[in-house]
């Protein structure tokens, strides 16, 4: 698999002079399985250049919705391949009992806060909801979960051969409490990020900044990394920044990070901060192999998948 970050901000778009190298656009990923078949993990702003790239290619897409907040959805009205005839795209979403997945997104894509609506869209676009098992999707094996995020929430994981992407951008996996005080069975996402080859996971607090912002639905930077070892996962990309994170904030947030995570164990250059444009070619990782040594008393992970 191949991966490459279109959209990296959280909760608003911040174009600017101050957001340049990190980029201000919304949640939005490319993935290109092994066949050469596009998925795009959510459809925040950064999914309209993600379109514009593709030219006319390719006929047949499938969006991987983690929930229906609008720095999630607010690129699809601007998804270039949406307004072509001979495009069929297919949005998968989490199931809510308040309505359709298509139902909520047309919310959205209606006036008054769209010109268009959902039905005059030229492509030809279905809405499904994620099943509680695995799926495929060509020669990929996807599976998705509920997060700690409010509203309903999804968190992807994406196994395609001996690699795998796990997807969790909006997660409050702990909820303030201790991760590695914690049973596995009680870490929201455990299962998706499991000895993952690339996880790109929730980073949009510093840890002074959490207190202030526990139940929100985000991770802290101590908790995040306490994620990404418990889990055992190849390489971690913390994505969803902070509008509020200029560059130079960011750079100094990745310092930190990587501060933490060698004190933690953790390999050198397993822990990066998300830019926009960055790609990722996915490793194979080997079963039970873990980026930094687990804690004391806890057998290695090994593969569910």
């Amino acid at each position: 698999m191949k991966v490459k970050l279109w959209g990296t901000r959280g909760s608003i778009p911040t174009p600017g002079p101050e957001t340049i190298r990190y980029g201000g656009d919304t949640s939005c990923v490319g993935v290109t399985l092994s066949d050469g078949s596009l998925l795009a993990l959510d459809a925040g702003t950064g999914i309209r250049n993600l379109g514009l790239a593709l030219a006319a290619e390719p006929a047949r897409l499938h969006i991987l919705l983690t929930h229906l907040h609008l720095d999630h959805i607010q690129g699809l009205v601007f998804f270039a391949p949406a307004f072509r005839a001979q495009t069929e795209i297919v949005i998968w979403g989490p199931a809510s009992p308040e309505a359709s997945l298509r139902d909520r997104i047309a919310r959205y894509i209606s006036a008054p806060l769209s010109p268009v609506e959902v039905r005059e869209l030229p492509c030809d676009v279905s809405f499904r909801h994620c099943p509680e098992t695995e799926w495929e999707i060509g020669p990929a094996r996807i599976r998705a979960a509920s997060v700690a995020h409010r509203g309903p929430t999804l968190g992807y994981r994406i196994d395609d051969g001996a690699s795998s992407l796990a997807y969790i951008p909006d997660h409050e996996p702990a909820l303030g409490a201790d991760i590695d005080a914690l049973d596995e069975d009680w870490i929201s996402g455990f299962a998706l990020a499991r000895d993952a080859s690339l996880l790109i996971h929730d980073g949009q607090y510093a840890d002074a900044e959490y207190p202030d912002h526990i139940g929100w639905g985000h991770s802290s930077l101590s908790h995040s990394l306490a994620f990404a070892r418990r889990t055992g996962a190849g390489r971690t990309v913390l994505f969803h920044h902070d509008p509020l994170h200029s560059d130079e904030r960011l750079d100094r947030l990745g310092r930190e990070a990587r501060r933490q995570w060698a004190a933690l164990g953790g390999e050198e250059g397993a822990i990066e901060l998300g830019a926009e444009r960055d790609e990722h070619e996915l490793p194979v990782r080997a079963p039970g192999t873990t980026a930094a040594k687990p804690p004391r008393g806890h057998a290695p992970y090994r593969d569910r998948f």
